[in-house]
């Protein structure tokens, strides 16, 4: 049976309380594990200061960095190190003796120390409601062997479970110590890694309720942690009706029957400067005359750039922006990960109402992935089917390597993931150099399957008519058709005049 979220414990850190649906069980034990450095005792912090915040009584209980270093760490990040109790158990200078030679101790003499005295002198003062003993495995240090630290482990944990406070202890990752073991007496597990993709924090075990599973990403920030769950697609609002968007183009609209349906995914592909971003963002011209909001992610074009294009198209950026009814966001992929990139898209769509989202392009969020090409389809699915099932429209830039020569309609195998897709083509007529739109695939409805020719003027786009008179448009190099009366009702004397041309 899980517990309310009203009677959770939170840990201070919002991304985190997300994937443990609510935050920590009251008065239970938790492990925080990770390597040197990857924020165990930042995240400690949160814990307790959340813990001040709500008038409750924190302990915390030091016993390997020097009190004062800690307090000045912590206090550097914004904690309120005046209103968080301290244990200190660390090692003092006492160790050392005149000569600068250090005083060696066999574990017997240390297990005799009062340490457990300490311990409980300490909490039977404070009276915490939340403790933090960082990091737990000094006192595997202080013993003699790894049956006496485990007894030691479960008697504390027992103690303070008895003093009804929820207790965070850190351990670091060390193939010496028997940190596995830990987890069996544990209430649950928060795992901090660094991978060559950046951070991650998992929680592999949690009693009480079920957890966001997988990988999330975290950084550590001047501010402590920030923590970005995995997106989650949630289910679909079964009241969306699919109300069809203009482009405010006609022939474009002819082309999608009507336009692109709301809380659909298109992709728009073609080769490097045929127009894609331009096509894209007359949809959300058109949107912000209904008054609605759009965003724009740009992983391969600077914002100043984009701006620029668009007001020698007749796209009225500035007033869109000015009003509210457009975000541009430029995004440094290399600098961001998939999950830190889905909190923007959450916090656009949910909290600012953002309508139509576009991410150009897909070969530059796929540098967010650093590398995990396997990851690319799940995150993209994950993206798409989220905007699809909040009501948002998706629109998707994907850029094609061929100016001309053979037809890709995407890039990156995420066709499947479409409900529209949208080609843009380069052609070469007669050696002058055209371009050309048509429909692939429209899952809601039908569409025109011919190919029509597409200009960028100042004055905006134009289409034209179906261009009946080519064929292998696709191929980028087209050949003019003979559109003769005679040769195109009867194809079978076209062929046969052929074949009489080739016996004379």
């Amino acid at each position: 049976m899980s517990t309310p979220l009203a009677d959770r414990a939170s840990t201070g850190i919002a991304g985190l309380d997300e994937i443990l649906s609510g935050g920590l069980v009251p008065n239970r034990s938790y492990m925080v594990r990770g390597q040197a450095g990857s924020g165990k005792t930042i995240l400690s912090f949160h814990f307790l200061q959340q813990g001040v915040d709500e008038g409750e009584t924190a302990l915390f209980i030091n016993l390997e960095e020097d009190v004062r270093d800690l307090k000045a760490n912590a206090a550097a990040l914004g904690f309120d190190t005046d209103a968080i109790e301290f244990l200190d158990l660390s090692p003092s200078a006492d160790v050392f003796v005149e000569d600068e030679s250090y005083e060696v101790f066999e574990p017997a003499e240390v297990e005799r120390e009062p340490l457990t005295e300490k311990i409980v002198e300490g909490v039977t003062a404070v009276d915490p409601d939340r403790v933090v003993v960082d990091p737990l495995t000094q006192i595997r240090f202080l013993l003699s062997d790894d049956y006496q630290f485990r007894k030691q482990v479960v008697g504390f944990m027992r103690f303070l479970k008895d003093r009804e406070a929820t207790v965070l202890f850190t351990v670091q990752n060390t193939p010496s110590l028997p940190t596995d073991d830990l987890e069996f007496i544990t209430d649950g597990t928060i795992r901090l890694d660094a991978a060559e993709y950046g951070k991650t924090v998992r929680v592999p075990k949690f009693r009480g309720s079920a957890t966001q599973g997988g990988d999330h990403a975290y950084r550590v920030t001047d501010a402590g942690i920030e923590v970005y769950p995995a997106l989650q697609p949630g289910q679909r609002d079964e009241d969306i009706e699919f109300e069809q968007i203009s482009s405010g183009i006609p022939e474009v609209d002819e082309l999608l029957h009507g336009g692109i349906e709301r809380g659909t995914v298109t992709i728009v592909s073609g080769p490097t400067g045929v127009g894609k971003t331009t096509l894209s963002t007359q949809f959300m011209k058109e949107a912000a005359g209904r008054g609605e909001r759009s965003v724009i992610y740009l992983f391969e074009e600077n914002r100043e750039t984009f701006l620029t294009r668009s007001r020698a198209v007749n796209i009225p950026v500035d007033e869109m922006l000015e009003r509210g009814t457009l975000q541009v966001n430029e995004v440094e992929a290399l600098e961001r990960s998939p999950q830190e990139f889905a909190r923007m898209v959450r916090e656009e769509v949910e909290e600012r109402g953002a309508d139509i989202v576009m991410v150009d392009g897909i070969s530059g969020y796929r540098l967010t992935l650093r590398g995990e090409e396997d990851m690319m389809l799940q995150q993209m699915h994950a993206l798409g089917r989220y905007l699809k099932n909040m009501g948002a429209t998706g629109i998707f830039i994907d850029e094609t390597r061929n100016v001309t020569g053979e037809f890709h309609a995407t890039m990156e195998n995420i066709s499947y993931l479409a409900d529209n897709i949208v080609f843009l083509r380069h052609l070469e007529v007669e050696g002058e150099l055209r371009k050309a739109i048509g429909v692939l695939k429209k899952r809601t409805s039908d569409f025109e399957r011919t190919i029509r020719e597409f200009k960028i003027t100042e004055h905006g786009i134009t289409v034209g008519e179906p261009m009946s008179g080519l064929r292998g448009i696709l191929s980028g190099t087209p050949e003019v058709v003979d559109q003769e009366p005679d040769r195109r009702s009867n194809r079978g004397s076209r062929r046969g005049s052929k074949r009489g041309d080739c016996d004379e």
